[in-house]
């Protein structure tokens, strides 16, 4: 008992501390975006991952059966396509907001794995949903009855994100862990530059900037801001893995929200305005949505 309680004291300190990385990751990222552009800022942030996970791959070789390649294509893409809307509104909302609509992933793998993969929803969880969509309008506060870009690429990147955690929980039965990792990292890493080299080659509309940019050679301090998203983000995925290891998942994801406190924390150190009420409720609601779903899926 004595043994449980101390590994659970450590998994939420690895939580804690996971969550500071990655509010710390968003903080760089934030800096950075208004320099270089979203698209350049997701290939130096996966570039870290595919290194290190290349490296444990060639230590320890893959075990796996495979066979569902196109859904591994597919969870990279869509990973990759949720952090570029990410990384993109970064640089336009505040930053305590952007990672507020990122969180808001396990309302949609709720509807997901409901659709897809056949999974109960528990009553609670059907209400959670519901305080959840109510939380991304409070967050949103669309005008005239209509999103900004940025509010609806903030609902995409957890929309993405959705998806990409659900195809997990299939691949898992084909796919060795690194491998999975490894597709969303090397998609990360190849498809930002393939857009970065035809950019100058097409007329990109608008609404698409977010995805086409040319490639910017960081200089001085930007190496710093670049190489810090990806050390943070390797960081904070290193310490989740642990903290899952080491104490119930159901515990690791209700402290994993405090990464939306420590974003708004440091991006109102950025110059961030302070949140107003309708958004700190949004905010509030959000994260009791995630939590009455993680509960409903403890409880089946």
């Amino acid at each position: 008992m004595k043994k449980m309680i101390k590994n659970m004291d450590r998994g939420i300190l690895f939580m804690l501390l996971a969550s500071l990385s990655f509010a710390m990751m968003g903080g760089f990222a934030k800096i950075v975006s208004h320099i270089l552009p979203p698209v350049e800022v997701t290939f130096f942030r996966n570039i870290f991952g595919v290194v290190l996970v290349g490296i444990a791959i060639w230590k320890v070789p893959l075990k796996q059966r495979g066979g569902k390649f196109l859904l591994l294509l597919f969870r990279g893409s869509m990973g990759f396509m949720a952090l570029l809307a990410y990384f993109y509104i970064m640089a336009h909302i505040p930053l305590g907001e952007a990672v507020t609509y990122n969180k808001t992933s396990p309302i949609f793998v709720a509807i997901f794995a409901y659709i897809f993969l056949k999974e109960k929803l528990h009553p609670s969880a059907l209400i959670a949903i519901v305080l959840g969509f109510i939380g991304i309008i409070l967050i949103a506060q669309p005008e005239g009855g209509s999103f900004s870009k940025y509010s609806i690429l903030g609902i995409f990147s957890g929309i993405g994100a959705a998806l990409a955690y659900t195809s997990i929980r299939e691949l898992r039965k084909y796919y060795d862990t690194r491998a999975i990792v490894m597709s969303f990292m090397g998609v990360g890493t190849v498809a930002p530059l393939f857009l970065m080299l035809v950019t100058p080659y097409v007329t990109v509309p608008k609404d698409f900037d977010w995805m086409f940019a040319v490639f910017v050679m960081p200089q001085g301090v930007e190496w710093l801001y670049v190489t810090a998203v990806g050390v943070f983000a390797t960081i904070s995925q290193l310490l989740m893995t642990k903290a899952y290891e080491l104490t119930k998942a159901g515990i690791v994801g209700t402290i994993s929200y405090s990464n939306i406190v420590f974003a708004v924390i440091i991006g109102v150190m950025l110059g961030d305005p302070i949140p107003d009420f309708w958004t700190v409720l949004g905010i509030i609601l959000v994260i009791v949505s995630g939590l009455m779903v993680a509960f409903a899926k403890e409880k089946n």
